[in-house]
């Protein structure tokens, strides 16, 4: 990986979030799409996002330009595929390493950064993992940016089958459930990936759960799934905010 160089972003820079898939139409069309849940957890207008579809093949900017960091959403899809634009989405996300541009990868995202950046991605062995989970903060995440201030355990909603199965080089482990040892990590001092999803409301979570009760009933261990179904995750949620403070900084750094 060639040598991280700073990129010129103008303090009220926006933000933009690369969204590689879609979720259910009935969800969909009642509480929106990826992109606006994101948004409205870190509390931003539609004019302070950009939204550019990398599954349906939407051009990436070749530089940071005017956007202060980068959210990566989740997918219906799998790393493990090799889509033509996943795999054009990964190197990508490693030139925006290089520049040293705040990201945030979540369940998709963050499985694509370490897919990116030399890690390896599968299905975990022990199945399917979803719904409100206990995650353990680890001693690495005391003086972390992103994870720093939040308590030693708190919930989150979880919702995935894939997950990193073996880290990159200098990856620091955050954060893990039972089920999940990379459920938050830190790839690059600005860049961190999150198994779980921060931008789940509990209705949300609710609904995903429904969706998937025949997957549950399946592949999914006693142990991993939801005994406390839809509860509220506000630690999780509060780290949307604190990433977009963290690109702010950034911003106000480099301009």
């Amino acid at each position: 990986m060639s040598s991280r160089r700073s990129t010129d972003r103008p303090g009220n820079a926006r933000l933009l979030i690369v969204q590689t898939g879609s979720t259910f139409p009935q969800l969909r069309a009642r509480r929106g799409d990826f992109a606006d849940w994101f948004r409205v957890g870190m509390g931003l207008d539609r004019s302070q996002v950009e939204v550019v579809r990398a599954d349906a093949g939407h051009v990436l900017p070749r530089t940071a330009g005017d956007h202060a960091g980068v959210i990566v959403t989740g997918s219906p899809s799998m790393v493990s595929e090799r889509l033509a634009w996943s795999e054009n989405t990964a190197a990508w996300l490693r030139s925006m390493v290089d520049q040293d541009v705040p990201i945030l990868g979540v369940c998709y995202g963050h499985q694509l950064l370490a897919h990116a950046l030399g890690g390896r991605v599968d299905f975990h062995p022990g199945g399917r993992e979803i719904g409100t989970v206990r995650i353990e903060r680890l001693a690495a995440a005391g003086e972390d940016a992103l994870l720093g201030s939040s308590p030693d355990v708190f919930k989150a909603h979880a919702s995935h089958q894939q997950s990193v199965l073996e880290l990159p080089s200098d990856a620091v482990v955050l954060a893990r459930s039972s089920h999940d040892p990379h459920h938050a990590v830190r790839y690059a001092p600005n860049v961190w990936g999150l198994q779980f999803h921060p931008e789940f409301s509990a209705g949300i979570m609710r609904d995903y759960l429904q969706r998937r009760r025949q997957a549950m009933n399946g592949d999914c261990p006693a142990d991993c799934c939801a005994h406390r179904v839809g509860a509220p995750a506000p630690t999780a949620r509060r780290l949307l905010r604190r990433f977009r403070d963290i690109t702010r900084r950034a911003s106000a750094r480099s301009a």
